[in-house]
């Protein structure tokens, strides 16, 4: 303790406040370079002559693109043009035995009102800028090696040769190339085939995929060249319809046998089996050029409109509501097949003025061509593709199918458009339905006559049967019903000498014969009681005599 005593108080005086930092904050090494801005150069580089060609634009139905057009020809380049007319965009080559559409099924049969790209040819240029002047590369060995490629000769075989079967090989094809003598389709067709000869035409491709796949854009104009293909190494050439297309296979199937010059033998739901004709030679068909791109879609006519045809805004309006709470009478499937849709829908017309169809899952695009297939098959007017449903009014001049048949269902009026006529419009003396009154189809009504007039039904004359007395009328009829089923006349021929002489020669005999029948099938019907068997009656003869 001495010793800390004698150490000098350095902590004795603390400053009262810091000393002030006059010491600035240090310099980068480097100072960071200050560059000018980057000069706008006024000339633009020069454009390549590809670059002017409309066709090399990226163009989609996205761009603000619209251009209106008018029924005729809105682009040409010579002899090669771009029409638009009553079947939609269509492009003429010179030579080609027809029209060239993208689509020659789905294509709507209304005039666009504009077009989302530039009217251009989706075709290859007629000619090259220079001809080839390259060198085709050289094989390796693998592909020396590798074996030619021999198909069945298109040449008829003369009857002198025999069975001689020719084969050729695979030749270059060539594009836009038309023959210049077409032979008619019923020369190429020839004579109608036998079931035989469909049987055993049809044999090898019923469970094959060696086929066409058609899809929501129909038949397309790349799907000629590709029929041809298939008809170069076989006879038949098997089409598997989906989606869209199949509302309708009678304008698929119209539209494949024009368009391929092809007979169809057989159809099974979406599927069609082509047959390109007995007279058919791969060599002299024509050979259509191919679409590089699909051309955009033209802007066509609204399918909706605010007030329909024979309808105001505030009826059209107050029928959408009704339609919300409707249940849809199916729903469609995903690439699925439609052939019985039209059907459907004719036949809930005949219950409801309105119908609904559920889409859900499907493109806003397919169930909108649905929609105006629907609308000119049925026919029908469209009220609102809301909510992935179609939903569907069937007019003024809606007529039933069944010319004897009564009004619409009281119940489906009720649950649906209460207090609409068969118009659509509220009727002025609208009263409210009899519960105890309910209308049927004319086919129900003719099943219900025969059941009752072949005992296997009974018509109530008292409605307000207890559940007792209900039993016991049922159960009477039960009986009956099984009686008057296994109840069959009986023939039952005796003498009382024990011999019978019968004459085979004589027509007086033969004629005794069927008098002698005759009075025995009455006698026996009017003796045998009903409700009885006749194994009874048969039973009860001996004590009887």
């Amino acid at each position: 303790m001495a010793i800390l005593a004698k150490l000098p108080n350095v902590f004795s005086t603390l400053p009262s406040t810091p000393p002030p930092n006059t010491s600035s904050p240090p310099k980068p090494p480097i100072p960071i370079p200050k560059y000018p801005p980057p000069l706008k150069s006024t000339k633009s580089p020069p454009k390549s002559p590809l670059s002017k060609n409309p066709a090399f634009k990226i163009l989609h139905r996205n761009t603000k693109y619209h251009k209106p057009v008018e029924p005729g020809v809105i682009s040409s380049d010579g002899d090669r043009a771009v029409v638009v007319g009553e079947s939609g965009v269509s492009y003429l080559l010179p030579g080609a035995p027809f029209e060239f559409q993208f689509s020659y099924s789905e294509t709507p049969k209304v005039k666009p009102v504009a077009i989302r790209e530039p009217a251009f040819l989706p075709f290859a240029p007629p000619t090259m800028p220079r001809p080839w002047t390259g060198k085709a590369p050289m094989k390796n060995a693998r592909r020396k090696e590798r074996k030619i490629a021999l198909v069945e000769s298109m040449t008829p075989v003369a009857e002198e040769e025999g069975g001689v079967r020719r084969l050729d090989m695979v030749r270059p094809m060539e594009m836009g190339r038309f023959p210049a003598q077409v032979k008619p389709r019923a020369s190429v067709i020839g004579k109608p085939l036998t079931r035989a000869e469909i049987y055993e035409l049809l044999k090898p491709h019923i469970g094959s995929n060696r086929q066409v796949n058609l899809g929501r854009d129909g038949l397309t104009h790349n799907m000629l060249e590709l029929v041809h293909t298939h008809w170069k190494r076989r006879p038949v050439c098997k089409v598997r319809c989906l989606g869209v297309p199949t509302v309708d296979m009678n304008n698929v199937c119209r539209c494949l046998e024009e368009k391929t010059g092809g007979k169809i033998i057989h159809r099974v739901g979406g599927t069609v089996y082509i047959f390109r004709g007995r007279n058919y030679d791969h060599r002299t068909r024509p050979w259509y050029p191919v679409m590089l791109w699909k051309p955009a879609t033209p802007v066509y006519p609204k399918l909706i409109k605010e007030a329909p045809e024979g309808l105001t805004k505030a009826e059209a309006d107050e029928l959408r509501e009704k339609g919300k709470n409707l249940l849809p009478i199916c729903r469609l499937a995903k690439n699925g097949v439609y052939t019985s849709l039209v059907k459907d829908v004719r036949n809930a017309f005949e219950g409801s003025p309105l119908v609904k169809v559920d889409c859900k899952r499907l493109e806003p695009s397919d169930y909108k061509k649905i929609g105006a297939k629907l609308k000119d098959l049925v026919p029908c007017v469209l009220l609102s593709f809301d909510n992935e449903q179609i939903l569907m009014w069937r007019g003024q001049g809606w007529k039933s199918m069944y010319p004897e048949a009564r009004s619409a269902s009281i119940s489906a009026d009720s649950d649906t458009v209460n207090g609409f006529n068969s118009s659509g419009s509220r009727s002025d003396n609208y009263q409210k339905p009899d519960p105890m009154t309910v209308a049927s189809s004319p086919k129900m009504m003719s099943l219900w006559k025969r059941a009752i007039e072949t005992s296997k039904a009974m018509l109530l004359e008292e409605i307000g049967l207890g559940p007792d007395s209900l039993l016991q009328k049922v159960e009477e009829f039960e009986g009956m019903s099984q009686a008057t089923e296994h109840s069959y006349p009986a023939l039952v021929f005796s003498s009382e000498d024990g011999d019978s002489s019968h004459d085979d020669g004589g027509e007086d005999d033969e004629d005794d014969d069927e008098d002698y029948l005759s009075d025995s099938i009455e006698g026996t019907e009017s003796s045998v009681p009903i409700g009885s068997l006749p194994v009874d009656w048969i039973g009860t003869q001996p004590h009887e005599q």
